[in-house]
């Protein structure tokens, strides 16, 4: 019995020692990863600053890109996760004020952040979700930045991120993507601008740009890449998933979070940012989710 006792306890050593090894190797590895730099896709770039344009960039700011979601309502940057496995992750201050990123950036320089995920000095920024914003007209990108760079300076620091082991464990198994500039395709070319009506187009264009982000690119919903466990599911905006809405009650769920059963949305839908769509765009949108492909909530 003793000599069974020492084998069992030099096997769980061993194991320890094995765990404690995969942590520090996962660890390393993904250090170096937080860490690195990709090619700079830097290319000139210059933002209006015209007042129309000025005025334009606040409605693209605020309702269509959703930048209040993750960086606060003021700008002035938010903690959205804050958990010992998953980590604290953060979206900056992208105010002038103390804490702020935006002095010392140029219209160049942000658009890289928007476009192609990547920071001034060539790291791949967190969670921030370009794979939304590649394909955003450079007509949008310069009234956006011609916005951002009137907004009210906030003095807020922000922790810096610090990423958790589950969330290096679930990157470096594919299933959480830290970094959404590997998805994106970086182009130098401009963006051409859609015309903003209430068609299919412009309604592709606006919903590949705002919702495939939580809801998938094609729409299906299910889990949110990247999200805490605790976050709810993504509701599916394919025909099968939008069945019980007409026109009218998929206005009220942006505009007001009710859906037809009288039930309310979680939260993380920001209907603080879609109730801010003009009816055009909420038309646009609506007619273009009529013709994506039915399919099974959370399927790909």
């Amino acid at each position: 019995m003793k000599r069974f006792l020492k084998v069992a306890a030099f096997a769980a050593g061993g194991l320890i020692v094995l765990a404690g090894a995969g942590v520090a190797g996962l660890y390393a590895w993904s250090n170096g990863e937080l860490t690195a730099t990709v090619e700079d896709p830097t290319h000139p770039f210059t933002a209006p600053t015209d007042s129309a344009s000025i005025a334009r960039g606040e409605h693209v700011m605020k309702a269509l890109a959703k930048c209040g979601d993750c960086h606060g309502e003021d700008f002035g940057g938010r903690t959205m996760v804050d958990d010992a496995a998953i980590g604290r992750l953060s979206g900056p201050n992208i105010t002038t004020g103390r804490g702020g990123v935006l002095s010392g950036m140029t219209d160049a320089d942000i658009e890289r952040a928007i476009r192609h995920g990547v920071a001034k000095d060539g790291r791949r920024l967190v969670l921030m979700p370009s794979h939304e914003y590649q394909l955003m007209s450079d007509e949008d990108v310069g009234v956006l930045i011609a916005y951002l760079r009137t907004v009210a300076p906030v003095d807020r620091e922000i922790p810096p991120n610090r990423v958790g082991p589950l969330a290096r464990a679930l990157y470096a198994t594919n299933k959480m993507p830290l970094f959404p500039a590997n998805s994106v395709t970086h182009r130098n070319e401009v963006v051409p601008s859609v015309a903003p009506d209430s068609t299919v187009a412009y309604g592709r264009y606006l919903a590949n740009g705002g919702c495939s982000g939580c809801h998938a690119q094609n729409f299906s919903g299910g889990p949110i890449g990247g999200a805490p466990p605790d976050w709810p599911h993504a509701s599916n905006l394919t025909p099968t998933g939008l069945a019980a809405y007409n026109y009218d009650a998929f206005v009220r769920v942006l505009t007001t979070g009710t859906r037809p059963d009288g039930t309310t949305l979680h939260p993380v839908m920001p209907v603080q940012a879609t109730k801010l769509m003009t009816p055009v765009e909420m038309t646009a949108i609506w007619k273009y989710l009529q013709t994506v492909p039915a399919a099974e909530t959370g399927t790909r």
